[in-house]
């Protein structure tokens, strides 16, 4: 008898799927933006999401991009569309505490660039963990 196909081991199937070129890019820019190696980011992406997710991440990522330059600040700086809805890598509760510290961080006088510093740190945390 046949095993089923959702019983299997895919890590080597997706794996393949973020060689590829445009994956490859894709995880690069964000491995780089938020701050974490990328092989880690790699496993993480595998870890968390299905194949079917896994091919399309390059289109939704892009789209993602393009949303992300009409967001406000800290948002568009955070990228917190991006990686709560077209890249899903951190949960949106997680990256609405992320926005809540990082505004209140800018109202009570800290500079932006410095706050949103720390959310990205508080982010690469969220990956990391």
């Amino acid at each position: 008898m046949r095993e089923p196909m959702y019983e299997k081991d895919l890590t080597a199937m997706k794996y393949a799927i973020l060689e590829s070129r445009r994956h490859d890019g894709m995880v690069r820019e964000i491995a780089a933006e938020i701050g974490v190696p990328q092989l880690r980011m790699r496993r993480y992406l595998m870890d968390r999401f299905d194949m079917l997710l896994l091919e399309n991440l390059p289109a939704r990522y892009e789209q993602g991009k393009k949303i992300r330059e009409d967001s406000p600040e800290p948002e568009r700086q955070l990228g917190s569309h991006l990686y709560t809805h077209a890249v899903p890598i951190i949960d949106r509760e997680a990256m609405e505490q992320i926005l809540k510290s990082v505004r209140e961080m800018v109202r009570k006088g800290t500079p932006l660039d410095q706050a949103i510093h720390s959310g990205r740190e508080r982010m690469r945390k969220e990956i990391t963990a």
